[in-house]
This record gives structure tokens, sequence and C-alpha cells, in this order.
């Protein structure tokens, strides 16, 4: 430290001013020199004191100013955007070496994916949009729960028509915490459908899949087992980029199909499943499930082992566990808007009434989300799916497009399209047919295919919100097409179908709306 202070000579004193050009009374000079004095012992401060303040008293002793303290947090990718700096207990993002302490913090998972793009089992819905849910912490642990109770009558015309009142229904938890390095989620899927739509299941037209006391089902959809899904999901990171999945469970869905209707945003709020349903999801529920899968941020590839047999009509308990079928997918999520998925599997005896025939499937499918507005979103889906059943040539195809807006917090359209190829043993229509009248028609080769289409549209208005959900009060009509051929037995080549509901389910917060995930070019780090 360069001292210059002169010995025997009487320094010259000066008037000292300011910046404002005020001048400073005297005793100033050695006020600031002392001022000077403990900046050496307080670096943090020092910058405040002007180089030419500390000659008053210490001649021509230099000070530097301190670094000045860095007010403002740069985002990488978010040209001019500057973060102030929070207290270090309510930053959001977690910090290394520490677990997250929020909800929100949890969300986010290995390569900075967030759960709000889970859809059923281990797939994947676009970035853009969200399932409604609530979340809540305890502890380590962030438990997450959502799904929908619908109250409908339900009525379909025709000759093979019926109609019903009854509740279709289903409510998920996930609980998650970080483990060893990595991510670990328990979650359970629940249904009480054998109850409140029994276990034949709701009417609906051209529908066909599984069976009830020996017979197959046809012109009614099955109803959930009470056990959808029960499983475990482990995720960890290999890089930055990089991560790999783990996925058991003794129900619970293989990485086949696209999501599940259920789960899929075109199509929550629709009561009725697509009649392409057994063509393309409905693997959603197999009792034994084994997956692996790696990923980044952009696609992810999974391989599983699985239970190809359809569930039995005994709706509440576990059936047996076997690991006999696999399956293989890839999906690409794009940009925010898009998620693309191609599948392919293997499904040995998945007809409990058909043990000796196994089936080939492929899918693939487009989705697509976008906001709304402040409060809506606007998810569409293109489905494409194949079977080829190991006792009969030739593939059969099932194609649905599907949509459904979210216009504001009041208003919601939905709709959908399918078109799909059955033969006359799924439509049991291989035997002689008695009609209402007493009228018997031939059967058809149980081999024979017909190409079969129906045309969806519903609206729902949203009455009330409770303080976790809201109710709504919706109606949905469908026109089928069926041949010609057929017309005598659905005693018209257009019946059609109405389902008048009350809607339960959690509505989208704001939180969910404004998701980290939305913020192009921040890149989110998940600390394990």
């Amino acid at each position: 430290m360069p001292m210059n202070m002169p010995m025997g000579k009487q320094t010259q004193k000066k008037k000292t001013t300011s910046k404002t050009g005020k001048v400073k009374k005297p005793g100033t000079a050695k006020r600031v020199a002392v001022t000077a004095k403990k900046s050496v012992q307080m670096p943090d401060t020092a910058h405040h004191i002007h180089p030419d303040s500390a000659r008053g008293g210490m001649g021509a002793m230099q000070m530097q100013p301190a670094p000045a303290k860095t007010d403002s947090m740069k985002i990488p990718g978010m040209r001019g955007m500057d973060m102030k700096r929070k207290p270090a207990d309510s930053m959001e993002m977690a910090m290394p070496g520490m677990s997250p302490h929020t909800a929100d913090d949890m969300m986010i998972g290995p390569v900075g994916i967030s759960m709000e793009r889970m859809g059923s089992g281990t797939t994947w819905i676009p970035d853009a949009v969200a399932l409604p849910s609530r979340r809540r912490m305890f502890g380590n642990w962030m438990v997450m729960a959502h799904g929908f109770v619908f109250a409908q009558y339900d009525k379909q015309t025709g000759e093979r028509g019926d109609e019903q009142f009854g509740s279709l229904n289903w409510t998920m938890l996930m609980a998650t915490r970080d483990l060893a390095g990595g991510r670990f989620q328990a979650r359970t899927m629940l249904s009480l459908d054998p109850l409140t739509v029994t276990n034949r299941g709701y009417p609906l037209l051209l529908q066909t899949g599984e069976s009830y006391k020996g017979q197959p089902l046809h012109d009614r959809q099955h109803p959930h087992d009470f056990w959808m899904e029960f499983g475990a999901l482990y995720q960890r990171e290999i890089n930055k980029g990089l991560a790999w999945s783990v996925y058991a469970a003794p129900s619970g869905e293989p990485a086949l199909g696209p999501v599940a209707f259920m789960h899929r945003p075109s199509a929550m709020d629709n009561p009725a499943a697509p009649l392409t349903h057994h063509w393309q999801d409905a693997t959603h529920v197999s009792f034994g499930v084994a997956t692996a899968g790696i990923y980044s941020k952009k696609w992810q590839l999974e391989g599983s082992v699985f239970n190809g047999r359809e569930p039995d009509e005994n709706r509440w308990d576990f059936d047996a566990i076997k690991l006999d079928s696999y399956s293989g997918r890839l999906t690409m999520n794009p940009t925010r808007n898009w998620s693309v998925t191609a599948g392919y599997g293997y499904l040995k005896s998945p007809e409990a009434l058909r043990p000796d025939e196994s089936m080939h499937r492929v899918t693939t499918s487009v989705l697509h989300g976008s906001r709304l507005g402040s409060d809506g979103q606007w998810a569409s889906a293109f489905i494409w799916g194949a079977n080829k059943h190991s006792t009969t040539p030739g593939w059969s195809n099932g194609f649905l497009a599907e949509s459904e807006a979210i216009l504001n917090k009041r208003n919601t359209l939905f709709g959908r399209t399918d078109v799909v190829s059955k033969s006359a043993e799924d439509l049991v229509v291989d035997n002689p047919v008695t009609l209402r009248s007493g009228q018997v028609l031939p059967g058809f080769p149980a081999t024979q295919t017909f190409n079969l289409g129906a045309v969806q549209l519903g609206y729902i208005r949203e009455l009330g919100r409770l303080h976790w959900a809201t109710i709504g009060l919706g109606a949905a009509g469908t026109v089928n097409f069926v041949p010609t051929s057929l017309e005598p037995y659905y005693g018209s080549r257009n019946p059609t179908g109405l389902f008048i509901f009350a809607r339960l389910r959690p509505f989208h917060s704001a939180r969910q709306r404004t998701s980290m995930n939305d913020m192009d070019g921040m890149e989110m780090k998940y600390e394990r």
C-alpha cells in the first residue's frame, strides 16, 4: 500500500467538495479518512467512497473500490430478460445438494421435463396443454391427484340400442419424491365403473371387445377394472440431456398405443370410449407390465413385456399376472405443441373366448395442443391402429380424429370421428340373429369385415366451481354409419346415440396454464 506523506512539511489544506458542488464542513476529511480505514475491512461497501476522499488524512493512499454485487440473474436463451434474485428461502428452483421443497419444484423431473407432460402409463402429451389436477407436499413427498366423475343418461337407438342411467368415473393418485439420485413415483388409478355401469358396461353402438358371462360384448363398452393402475416409476439422469426409466405394475399400461382416451386432452371431457379403442389403446389396463426406457427432452424410446390377455369380467380383483407379450414405442415431442408416437406389440391370447388366437398390433398417433386465451386450451388427436390376428389373413384398421376446445372458464366443445373395420365375429352377427320382433336374420361368415363409422359432437357448460373442482352439464350426440348389409340388424343405416351428463373434475389452475415448460429458452435443471 503506497504511502505519500512527506514529513516536516505542513500539509496544504483544501476545501473538499462533493459531486454536487457543496463545500464540506471542516473535519469532514478526517471522518472520511476513518470511513476509508473501515472500508478496508468491509470491501462490499468500499465502492461507495470516492477515491479522492481518502487523501484527507492519508496523503496519496489509493483505495480500490470493491466489485459491485450482482443484482440480477441472466437466463440463457431469454434475450433481454433479467430475473431479480430472490432470497434463498424463496427460490423456486432447487439448489444443488438440497431437496426441492415445493410442489412446483417437484414437477420438474430429470432432463427438465415437467410431470404435466405425462399421460397414461409412460406416454407423453404436448407441453402446451395439461390435464387438470391438484398437488400438495407432504414432507418430502409431492402428492398429485386428478380424475373425472360423470353421471350420465345414455340412450342408443335402433334394433341393437339400449338405455341406461349410470356413472363413469376414475381417480388417480401419484406420490413422488427424490430417491437414490433419481425420481421415484408410486401411482394408482381406481374406478367404480363395475358398480355404477355394471359388469356388462354401458350401451354404445358398434362397440366391441372383451366378454360377459361367456359371451362377447357387442354394442356396449366394457367397464374399467377397479384396479386400473397400480405401479411405480423410477427415472434417473445419465447426463445433462439424457435419462433412463423403469416402470413396473401389477396393473398398468405397456409401451404400445397412444395415450389412453380418458387421459388425452382431446377426449378427457368426453364420456364415451372411441369405437377404435381395441385397435389403439385397449392395453392401458394390463395385469402385469414391466417397461424400460431411455429419453431426452425431445424423444423417448421404450420396450415392454406385459400380459396380453384382456381383463376378465371379475372387475374387482387382480387377474393372474403374466409377462407373455412384448411391445416397443418411440415418442417424439419436437415442439411444445406436438407429440408423435409409433408402436408395435405382440399380444398373446388377448381374448379369453379365443385362447389359441394371438395378435399383432401397430399404432401411430399425432397429438397437437395449444392455448386459447388465458383460460382455455385446444387439443386434437389423429390416431391409426391396426390388428392382425394369427388365425385370419390381413390387417383390420381403425382411424380416429378427435378434438376438444376449452374455450374459457364456462364453455367446452368436443367432437370425434371414427372409421374402423370390424368382422362379423366382432359384431356377433356370425350366427343367426333374432330381432325384437321375433324375425330371424341369417348370419355372416365370421371373417367377413364391415367398414363402420361414427361422428360425434358435444358441449359442456360449467355450472360452478368448488374449492378444487368444477361442475359442468353437458350433452353429446352421435350419428353412426353402417353398410346396407347390416341395416336390418341395426334397424337403420344411421342409428344414433345420446349422452346427457353432469361432469365433476379439477379445473385448470393459472399455475398449470403458465407451467415452466412454456418459457422457451429457459433451461430448467433437475437437482439429484
